[in-house]
């Protein structure tokens, strides 16, 4: 790394700028509020997160659930993550899991595959998904077992986490070839980050080497306003900007939605012209999945 302005060194290295006070909630999404077993965050009605694992291979600095982090209140045993399916097996409507934490695949391919057994013998559960950083991060975990374990899993699908084309290094881009090879679809969600990818070039090059690799850019997050990530932020109105220049720049295969997750836990709200009810230059008032009308800083 070359310094303090490396796209590494901006994600993974902790900065002082954490420690002022930017007003934000340490749980924007109110994740806390919808969680009726500790290893469950059940926002939408047919989709549950389903948090497996309480460590990361590496720690973002801007992580939504930075709370968590050496919380001994937070960590999850795998007796709750029992429960959290025991939950999901009541609940006929839940018919996708998303499978997070932490990051799932922190854990044992052997532990993986208990956990991924006990969820497909869930008749009602039609879909499983596994959010991951490991391909940025620990690309050295994906071996031609581990992608094996996952294709007995099907319909099965894998989301990645790149931020910048830094990050699909030859190990990463291996660690994806042997996930696409196994049948296992992949997404990428970026986090648009100031001082990381918050420029036309660099999130165009991203997207087209994510492509190039059978990865489908999906999402652009909005970052969540976590408390001591405001360092961190991108006007909506940039990133408005940066959407429509990658139309002119990349196959329509290789832009993502740019999608910013509700305060308070309404859903994820989609950043097109038909969401937009109002907005002005501090704030603009967004159409939320659920119906309400939610106002984020501009």
């Amino acid at each position: 790394m070359s310094g303090t302005d490396h796209p590494f060194w901006r994600q993974f290295v902790p900065d002082a700028a954490e420690l002022e006070d930017d007003g934000l909630p340490t749980d924007p999404l109110a994740e806390h509020e919808k969680s009726p077993t500790p290893a469950i965050v059940h926002r939408y009605p047919q989709r549950v997160l389903l948090l497996a694992a309480n460590s990361c291979a590496a720690y973002c600095r801007f992580c939504t659930r930075k709370r968590r982090v050496g919380d001994r209140e937070y960590k999850v045993s795998f007796g709750e993550i029992l429960d959290g399916i025991a939950y999901i097996a009541e609940r006929k409507e839940i018919n996708e899991v998303i499978i997070s934490g932490g990051d799932p695949l922190i854990l044992s391919d052997g532990l993986l595959g208990e956990l991924l057994d006990r969820l497909r013998k869930i008749e009602h559960v039609e879909i499983l998904r596994i959010a991951t950083r490991m391909p940025a991060v620990l690309p050295q975990r994906f071996t031609q077992a581990l992608a094996d374990l996952l294709s007995r899993y099907q319909p099965l699908y894998l989301t990645t986490h790149f931020n910048h084309p830094q990050e699909l290094t030859p190990e990463a881009i291996e660690a994806c070839r042997l996930l696409a090879d196994a049948g296992i679809p992949l997404a990428n969600q970026t986090v648009l980050l100031k001082g990381v990818n918050d420029d036309l070039d660099t999130l165009a090059d991203l997207c087209r080497q994510l492509l190039r690799h059978r990865v489908r850019p999906y999402y652009l997050h909005q970052m969540d306003p976590v408390a001591g990530t405001g360092h961190f932020r991108v006007p909506l109105q940039q990133g408005v900007e940066l959407i429509d220049g990658l139309r002119s720049r990349v196959s329509g295969l290789a832009v993502p939605h740019y999608i910013i997750d509700s305060p308070g836990g309404h859903g994820k709200v989609e950043l097109v012209a038909e969401n937009v009810v109002a907005r002005n230059d501090e704030n603009w008032t967004l159409r939320a999945p659920d119906g309400s009308t939610i106002s984020v800083p501009a």
